[in-house]
């Protein structure tokens, strides 16, 4: 584990790690808890489909609790207020359009904010900067054409814009 590579994590993507941990910590655990003690009330616990549920449960927590306490002791949180706009990196949002879009056909344009592993959500705009697509865009600037290996054969995107991932960011720190 010396060795382990530190998770990525945005300002915002720790708060809410640090939010989940608590959470787990005070209020499901009691909750767990209570079920088991319940489940107790009914008795032989040797066939007690209740109990056992209460105990997968109060183990998944306990792992889960575990996990995001290793991933806060081991983070490197990207600081926005060290980026730029000249080049995409974790902590950026930048737009793409695909440069092998035939004339005349609608094209094809994203806004993707890159962030770490855990903070991913392609639908909503969140890509890690170790898939494929994050990997290829990071340390490129406005104008530059990145060639992406996907399943169906390379695709050419251009940057047309590079900003910072404020919004969030900054709200936190209030």
């Amino acid at each position: 584990m010396a060795n382990e590579k530190p998770t990525i994590l945005t300002k915002q993507g720790k708060i809410d790690l640090e939010k989940k941990l608590t959470y787990l910590k005070t209020i499901k655990r009691e909750q767990v808890a209570e079920r088991i003690r319940t489940a107790r009330e009914f008795g032989d616990i040797s066939e007690n489909a209740e109990y056992e549920s209460a105990k997968a449960e109060q183990g998944f927590v306990e792992g889960t609790i575990s996990e995001i306490e290793r991933v806060l002791q081991n983070c490197k949180v990207i600081d926005t207020d060290e980026l730029s706009c000249d080049e995409v990196s974790v902590g950026t949002v930048v737009t793409i359009v695909n440069a092998n879009t035939p004339p005349g056909a609608p094209e094809e344009r994203y806004t993707l904010e890159l962030v770490g592993t855990r903070e991913t959500n392609p639908q909503g705009g969140r890509i890690s900067n170790e898939c494929p697509l994050g990997e290829a865009l990071i340390s490129h600037g406005v104008g530059d054409l990145v060639d992406v290996r996907t399943p169906s054969g390379v695709i050419t995107w251009k940057i047309e814009d590079i900003q910072l991932a404020l919004a969030k960011d900054k709200l936190s720190d209030n």
